[in-house]
């Protein structure tokens, strides 16, 4: 799990806004349907591997998944 001082500063480097943590699995921003993954411990967030969830069932269960927000 990602430390909570680190998930307290961390925001989407698109549109700077706060992330959702869906446990282990990524970072989640709900505006821009956009995540995050996270590699070893590690949040990748880079816009140009962001992946874009167009599915709104995907969107609803991320959003169900998440612990959370950051920022």
């Amino acid at each position: 799990m990602l430390d909570e001082k680190l998930l307290a500063i961390l925001v989407c480097p698109e549109d700077r806004g706060p992330l959702l943590l869906v446990e282990d699995e990524c970072l989640y921003n709900p505006r821009l349907r956009r995540a995050y993954r996270i590699d070893d411990g590690v949040p990748v967030l880079l816009v140009d591997e962001a992946v874009t969830v167009t599915d709104d069932a995907e969107h609803n269960r991320l959003l169900g998944r998440a612990s959370g927000e950051a920022g």
